[in-house]
Formats: structure tokens, sequence, C-alpha cells
């Protein structure tokens, strides 16, 4: 009898401590502070109310570009895309995109080089959403995401590492998957990238590291799915709007949550190759940030297998109850 209130008290413990490390230790999203409610329009200096990514769609395509201290790459990075997209332009009349900077938080001067940018280029729609604090990469997406009017919205790295042109892939990948709803998402992916040069020659404990993070979000995230983390990825407007709202994770996971989400859901995925080279600059901490995604990767497993994080809907008749029940991922 002894022995069983002993094993009892133990459960107990331990259901009370991971209870406690959860409260304490899981991710949360803190909410838009009131500035954070408007963006500038560049090439005009005006200050405008954000929209909802539930508005209706307005423009064809959506650029998500978060930027952290990026005032030397994103220059770059926008030439090559506006250039790509106004050529678009040019031979589909209908065809119209927004590009949205979202500032997060930086401590060099990325909003100047946007704006220098944008009145350099007076035709072209682009936006700043400038954060007053730094959220991380995945919160600076996700609240671009909520103020999108694509019909279509991309994610996009402001160094330029990802071939823009390769967007036209996906947009194709993603035509032929996109089921009946209008929901589908395509990954950009540099999985095939895994045995070239440039990545063999990288150091042993970037290449350990690499392999034990992509075995570790196989056994306790997504499968399916070879590169998660790649900063390419395209979204219907219908994706985005059950993905982004349902989002607490703003570092660098954030984009196993975002398609753990979308797995539950039965969104359809696709994933595409990319080309891809390594630019300079890369603000990732090997062993800091490795072992931070591994302990939220963790806590965001925890989290939707014990019900405290619930996915809610907001889209007209996608669900009876206006709330998704978490479904294991397989």
């Amino acid at each position: 009898m002894t022995l069983l209130l002993l094993l009892l008290g133990g459960i107990v413990i331990g259901i009370v401590l991971v209870l406690c490390f959860l409260l304490i230790s899981s991710p949360s999203p803190r909410k838009p502070t009131e500035n954070e409610g408007y963006y500038n329009v560049l090439q005009t200096e005006d200050r405008q109310k954000t929209p909802s990514i539930f508005d209706p769609p307005s423009v064809s395509l959506s650029l998500i570009v978060p930027a952290f201290d990026e005032s030397k790459r994103l220059p770059i990075m926008l030439n090559d895309t506006v250039d790509f997209l106004e050529t678009r332009k040019k031979t589909n009349g209908s065809f119209t995109y927004e590009v949205i900077i979202v500032d997060d938080g930086s401590r060099d001067n990325t909003i100047q080089a946007a704006t220098d940018y944008a009145r350099n280029r007076p035709t072209v729609d682009i936006r700043i959403l400038a954060l007053e604090k730094n959220r991380g990469k995945g919160g600076a997406v996700t609240q671009g995401m909520l103020c999108a009017r694509g019909e279509q919205c991309l994610m996009v790295d402001a160094d330029g590492a990802t071939e823009f042109s390769d967007l036209a892939n996906l947009e194709e990948k993603l035509e032929s998957t996109v089921n009946e709803e209008g929901y589908g998402i395509a990954v950009g992916s540099r999985s095939h990238l895994v045995s070239t040069e440039a990545v063999v020659k990288r150091s042993f404990i970037r290449n350990f590291l690499m392999r034990a993070f992509h075995t570790l979000v196989y056994t306790l995230g997504i499968r399916g799915i070879e590169d998660t983390q790649c900063g390419f990825k395209l979204f219907t407007r219908k994706a985005a709007q059950l993905v982004f709202p349902n989002m607490h994770v703003e570092r660098w996971i954030f984009d196993i949550e975002c398609l753990m989400i979308a797995q539950s859901q039965k969104i359809p995925l696709v994933e595409v190759q990319v080309k891809w080279h390594e630019i300079d600059g890369s603000k990732v901490n090997l062993i800091t940030d490795s072992a931070q995604m591994a302990r939220d990767l963790f806590l965001i497993r925890l989290n939707f297998m014990l019900g405290f994080w619930k996915i809610h809907c907001r889209i007209a008749g996608c669900a009876p109850s206006d709330q998704y029940v978490w479904s294991s991922v397989v």
C-alpha cells in the first residue's frame, strides 16, 4: 500500500512539474502595440492602418520579408525580386503585388535603406511594418502575414539566398496541390543540396547539428518534408488565414509549428526544390539557437498533444464549432 501511494505521489508530482514547465517555458506571442497596427507606404510616406488577412484579397501576391539589421543585404534582395515581378507585370496585365517589409526592431538603418529603395521605384507597392521591439523571425513573418492582401502570400528571407525566379516553380506545384476548398502550401526546399560541395565543406559541428535537428524534427514534428527551415514558402490565402492566427512560436523554430498546424488540419503540402546559395551575415548562433530550437520543438509538441494549444478558425464555414481539434502528426 505504501509503495502504491509513493508511486501515485511520484506520478502526481511529475505531472505538476510538467505543467509548471509548460506554463513557465512555453512561447507566448506578445500582442502588437498600437503603433504596430499601422504601416508606412514608403513612396508616399503615408501611415495607414494595416488590413487583415481575413479581408477579401486585393492583390495577386503578397511578399512578406522579415528584416532584422538588413540594411546591406535587403536592397540587393529587393532589386532582384522587384525586377522579376515587374517583368511579370509587363507580360500579365492582371498581375499585382505588394512587398511588406517587417522591420523586426532593427538596430541599424534598415528602415532607411528600404525607404531609399522605394523612392527609387515609385511604381512598386512597398510597405513597411516597423515592430517596436524585436520579436524574432517567426514573429515578424506572422505579423506580416496577418496584414497581407494577396491571393497568395510568400514568405521570403531578406538575404536573397534563394533565387527568386523559383517562385514560378512554387506557383506551378501549388496550383496542382491546392484542394477544392482553396488550401495549399508550397515549401521551398534545399534538401537536394545536402551532398553538394557547399554543404560538405561546412564545419563538422554545423553538419552534426543539422543532422541532429533533422532527426529531432522527424521524431517530434514533421514527416514528409525534408527541409522545413527554408525561408521560401508560398501559401494560398486560405492556408495563411488558418495557420498564422494560430502561431505561438516567434523564433527560428516557427517554420515547424507552421507546418505542424498545416499537417494537422490536412492542408496539402508540396516540397519544391529551389536554387540556393549561402550568403554571409547569418544571424543564427549554432550552439545557443540549436538548443533553443530543440527546446521549442519539444514545447510545441507537448502543448498540442496535451491540448493547451488549440487551433481556432475564423473562416466562415471551415468548422461547425469554429474550432479545430488537434490531431497527431503522421
